[in-house]
């Protein structure tokens, strides 16, 4: 990307909970760190195989042709790599990339000026594109089937269209909610590709290579420790790895092992399962305070002194994903697994067998 136009936008979260260390969301300190940490390359990432294969595939297709490769679509939760993948595309196919955000493009004048700048094969990154406006969703849709942009001269009856023709490009789209984006837009894209949570392995893979690029001394069992607590997300992983880091220097011998971990982690409220304060007192009120449930969202959330939003999408994503609770029709409920991490016995009669949640259930029950 060194010869490439890059005028990055970012979203800004304003949930308080976006302090907490395992946080998916990104901040200016993690963005600064994360520029130098990004693989280049596709050979350079370490996991999400299936989806860099399929990647490998399309992009090779293109250089062999000599053309732009079809429009790519990236989904998945934040901080899985979909601004790593959309410079590495750039990367492969040696071309600059242009960067922005859905919420910065809300004219479609805003866009025709972009879309009008282009150079042949260049990359444009839209990042959260379900953000977009209604309006420059619609001129997208014609200059990604077309090359083309209608730019309308004149107010009125005696308004003008006159179109103007877009060298050939790829649009790199990135979005945390595939959901709303609309159907039109999303058939636009040729190649879809859905990042998955990682393995252990490959956030240990990561950390190691972070390591080596921070200048950061660090031994197996150290690396392992944290890559359990990174709640299969590499950019938590990276911050918890740079916590460690500090903590190291700071008490420790400055390598980063595993007793560095277990006393940095313990030091920011990150358990062995990843859990930090906000879930573990989620998990806490269920089964301390009303038997494991069911109980109703808003009720939860004054037990535990957090908004109602803060705790169903910031801590209740991962606690379902790990089995700990479950969204019912009558609210939520603590499983099996919730009681054993909080070393509690559950009280007799409590049914273990946690039911799983409702398709499309929207999360907000009861209480």
């Amino acid at each position: 990307m060194a010869d490439g136009f890059s005028s990055e936008i970012y979203e800004d979260d304003s949930l308080d909970a976006t302090a907490r260390i395992v946080d998916p969301g990104t901040d200016a300190d993690d963005r600064t760190v994360e520029a130098a940490l990004r693989p280049r390359r596709l050979s350079e990432l370490s996991g999400q195989q299936r989806v860099r294969d399929q990647l490998s595939l399309v992009l090779e297709a293109a250089r062999r042709r000599g053309t732009a490769p079809d429009h790519v679509l990236f989904s998945g939760p934040p901080g899985l790599g979909k601004t790593t993948l959309a410079m590495i595309v750039a990367a492969e196919l040696e071309r600059p990339i242009r960067i922005t955000s859905g919420p910065a493009i809300q004219h479609a004048g805003d866009l025709a000026a972009l879309l009008s700048s282009l150079m042949e094969g260049e990359v444009l990154f839209l990042d959260e594109i379900h953000r977009m406006s209604r309006s420059a969703e619609e001129m997208l849709y014609l200059a990604m089937e077309d090359f083309r942009v209608d730019v309308i001269v004149g107010k009125g009856p005696g308004a003008t269209a006159i179109p103007l023709e877009l060298p050939p490009f790829t649009v790199v789209g990135a979005t945390t909610r595939a959901g709303l984006l609309p159907a039109p837009l999303r058939d636009r894209f040729g190649f879809t590709g859905h990042l998955d949570f990682y393995a252990t392995e490959d956030l240990v893979a990561i950390l190691h290579r972070s390591a080596r690029l921070l200048g950061v001394r660090a031994d197996a069992a150290g690396i392992s420790e944290i890559a359990g607590r990174s709640r299969g997300t590499p950019r938590i992983a990276n911050r918890l790895l740079r916590r460690v880091r500090d903590w190291a220097q700071v008490h420790g011998q400055g390598v980063v092992d595993e007793l560095a971990a277990h006393a940095a982690l313990a030091l920011f409220d990150v358990d062995d399962r990843g859990l930090d304060r906000l879930d573990r007192a989620v998990l806490d009120a269920l089964c301390r305070r009303f038997a494991g449930g069911p109980v109703g969202l808003s009720t939860l959330a004054v037990a535990v002194g957090e908004e109602a939003d803060t705790v169903e999408t910031v801590a209740e994503p991962f606690l379902v994903r790990e089995g700990l609770i479950a969204r019912t029709p009558r609210g939520r409920v603590a499983t099996a697994q919730a009681w054993s991490h909080l070393g509690l016995t559950p009280p007799h009669g409590v049914d273990l067998q946690a039911p799983l949640p409702l398709e499309g259930e929207a999360g907000r029950f009861g209480g």
